[in-house]
């Protein structure tokens, strides 16, 4: 399947699903460049005739709907250029609104969904940076509360570490059958992409190379097609 076509359809089937698979849609807007977001937005309007941001507003009915629509409309800038002061002052704009999270739904804040969507992923790095030096701490420990926020910053501003967190999930012995569909999920799609990288930070946060893990939970011919696409990205 294309990448483009296969995003589409990942998309879809989270809609389809409901609220617990509104992560996958963050997951594709955040992590792909603003070419293949693009490009899967043209699959999914050819595929099912509407367009995602059509379908994210009308199937969406949660307190997500402003950002997911946001996020899935990105079109990023993808240069290397960073304004820091501008990186610093929006980091205070996140810890203010996270502060003052108790009078107001901090998903629904126009100031972050803004932040999150129109900035590039370098920028976000540097926000990212910049907040754990106001704060004392990393943003995402004072996201736990809010998945979805939570989710778009991993992905956007460390996504090797997100991915890393879902394989693990997807590894574990007891793990159901939704959550063990991330390890085809994200094998398949960073298979030509970043897999050497996650494949690094898997091992740094678990001390088990990813290859070793997937040899003891894996087994048969799924084991060896998980095996051979990880070998791909070395």
């Amino acid at each position: 399947m294309h990448p483009w076509e296969r995003d589409a359809r990942l998309i879809k089937e989270a809609l389809i699903k409901g609220p617990q698979a509104y992560g996958v849609i963050v997951e594709v807007a955040c992590t792909r460049s603003s070419d293949e977001l693009l490009g899967a937005r043209k699959a999914y309007h050819s595929l099912f005739d509407h367009s995602i941001e059509e379908d994210v507003a009308s199937h969406v009915d949660s307190s997500e709907r402003k950002l997911l629509v946001a996020l899935v409309s990105a079109y990023r800038y993808e240069g290397p250029k960073v304004k820091d002061d501008t990186a610093k002052s929006e980091a205070k704009k996140l810890a203010h609104a996270i502060k003052n999270a108790d009078k107001k739904n901090l998903v629904e804040d126009e100031e972050i969904i803004s932040i999150l969507s129109t900035r590039s992923k370098l920028h976000l790095k540097a926000v990212y940076k910049h907040y754990k030096e106001i704060c004392g701490k990393n943003i995402d420990e004072d996201l736990t509360a809010d998945m979805i926020l939570l989710v778009a910053v991993h992905c956007l501003c460390i996504p090797q570490t997100y991915f890393s967190m879902v394989l693990d999930a997807s590894l574990t012995h007891n793990a159901d059958k939704k959550v063990k569909k991330g390890l085809t999920r994200v094998i398949v799609t960073q298979a030509d992409r970043n897999m050497k990288e996650i494949k690094e930070e898997y091992q740094k946060l678990y001390g088990v190379s990813l290859s070793q893990k997937i040899e003891v939970t894996a087994k048969g011919n799924y084991k060896d097609l998980l095996l051979t696409l990880l070998a791909r990205g070395n």
